[in-house]
């Protein structure tokens, strides 16, 4: 099938052709892990799960090579080492375990690849090396290596290809100044020393001295030498938010590029995808405000498919306004799905592989469209509408499976229908409820309403709801 995708670099949709369909791969910025993951942090992990789904059911499951990286080296994650008195792969460790956790419970399928930046130092030594090497990177009187950023963009733009601006507004836009150690003011760190207390790496030679410098990477520098590592280049495409577009993604190009002489920014990524930002009711999330929204507390009051559902309700490349009345609506989306899912629970799923792949093209069609998940879920809230209505149990056979076909593409669905209004609920709370919907019933049917009335009220306050139906609660 056709698969279109609207390429930062281009700006315009282009359709997607692997360099090699027998192995077609993916790179996507990862966390950086010193804390919980907020809802921003989630919506490129779910945008780019079911662009990872959607490539495996094209292209099949062992073609397909997905890398979400971990950086475990950073100055926030340093000064909160320092700051609990212990080495940071106790802070990484333990919040990367978190996140994977957390993003586990959106559906999110684990990446083929999970590179660390601490298991990458030699890689990212060799390639500063290779950069130093070609007069791509120079070495400070302080210790640092910058990079030549003026040198590689030659006055031929390439260097704001990604962003759309030239290198002076680039420069005037991140208001930066020239350093005294830096040759110009748009020269970026790829190695620097490491403060005192803070963990350090054997470095690259300075090539004047042959000295090794010790220090740390610059962030940059990491995500170039993970995905040439674990990818090898160019990588088909490369994903991230839009806020990574200058100066991260536009730093890893050059260095890329720079370390391997070539020209041309697709020699290191040949399409680039960007989500959209995520609001928190028509305001910014920021800790000023007090608006951020944890995944991990979420997931305590929302079922991690609900959050991962609103978080498709959009287009990726637009915002998206995040607010509770959004979680509200997508519950009772998915409580509907559901619904229908377990009224039809004794019919059969269509086995004929003929069928099923014929009948998932339209939804292939339009998901394959850039990624347009509010037109594929409209196509999904259709094939659940139809069913509803079918009477013949061959054809809904078929509408069946092809409802949890398209279900699968965009990660939904994915439990058993009883199990999903039990609502994780104990054995104990279950017995409960059962016990007080059928002592309800009969009050209904005595017409006595107070009591039925009364029963609700306890139903509600166990924070259980009631979903009265054709046959029964």
């Amino acid at each position: 099938m056709k698969l279109t995708i609207y390429d930062t670099l281009e700006r315009k949709k282009r359709e997607f052709e692997p360099k090699n369909p027998e192995r077609v791969t993916l790179y996507v910025c990862g966390p950086t892990v010193y804390n919980y993951a907020h809802i921003g942090n989630a919506r490129p992990v779910v945008v780019f799960d079911v662009l990872y789904r959607l490539l495996r059911h094209i292209y099949g499951e062992d073609h397909v090579v997905y890398a979400r990286n971990i950086t475990d080296v950073d100055d926030k994650i340093n000064k909160k080492a320092m700051d609990e008195g212990v080495d940071i792969s106790v802070i990484t460790n333990k919040f990367a375990d978190i996140y994977n956790a957390d993003m586990a419970a959106l559906n999110a399928l684990p990446p083929t690849h999970q590179p660390r930046a601490t298991d990458h130092m030699a890689d990212m030594v060799a390639m500063i090396e290779k950069l130093i090497e070609r007069k791509a990177a120079y070495v400070t009187d302080d210790g640092e290596v910058l990079f030549r950023v003026a040198d590689y963009d030659a006055g031929s733009g390439r260097y704001g290809k990604l962003s759309g601006r030239s290198l002076d507004d680039m420069i005037a836009g991140a208001r930066v100044e020239v350093a005294e150690n830096k040759d110009d003011a748009a020269d970026f760190v790829l190695w620097k020393p490491s403060k005192p207390g803070e963990p350090v790496w054997p470095g690259p030679r300075n090539p004047e001295t042959g000295e090794v410098l010790p220090g740390r990477p610059g962030w940059h520098i990491e995500c170039s030498a993970m995905s040439e590592a674990v990818l090898n280049l160019p990588i088909d495409i490369h994903g991230g938010g839009q806020d990574l577009i200058f100066p991260h993604h536009t730093n890893e190009i050059a260095q890329s590029c720079a370390t391997h002489g070539h020209d041309d920014p697709a020699a290191y990524a040949r399409y680039w995808m960007h989500n959209g930002f995520l609001d928190m009711s028509g305001e910014k999330m920021s800790k000023s405000l007090g608006n951020v929204v944890l995944v991990h507390d979420l997931t305590k009051q929302y079922p991690g498919e609900v959050i991962r559902l609103a978080l498709l309700s959009a287009h990726y490349r637009a915002p998206l306004d995040w607010n509770d009345g959004l979680l509200e609506q997508t519950r009772k989306r998915l409580d509907g799905l559901y619904g229908t899912l377990r009224r039809f629970s004794h019919i059969p799923l269509c086995e004929n592989d003929e069928i099923n792949a014929e009948n998932i093209k339209p939804f292939m069609r339009t998901l394959g469209n850039d990624l347009n998940t509010p037109e594929a879920l409209s196509l999904l809230s259709a094939s659940a509408s139809t069913l509803e209505v079918m009477s013949n149990d061959t054809t809904r056979s078929i509408l069946k499976a092809q409802l949890l076909q398209q279900a699968a593409l965009l990660g939904i669905l994915q439990q058993d229908p009883e199990v999903w209004f039990k609502g994780g609920a104990s054995d104990d709370l279950t017995a409960k409820v059962e016990a007080l919907l059928v002592a309800r019933k009969e009050a209904r049917a005595a017409k006595n309403w107070a009591e039925a009335d009364r029963i609700r009220d306890e139903l509600n306050a166990l924070n259980v709801e009631v979903m009265d139906g054709p046959s029964g609660a």
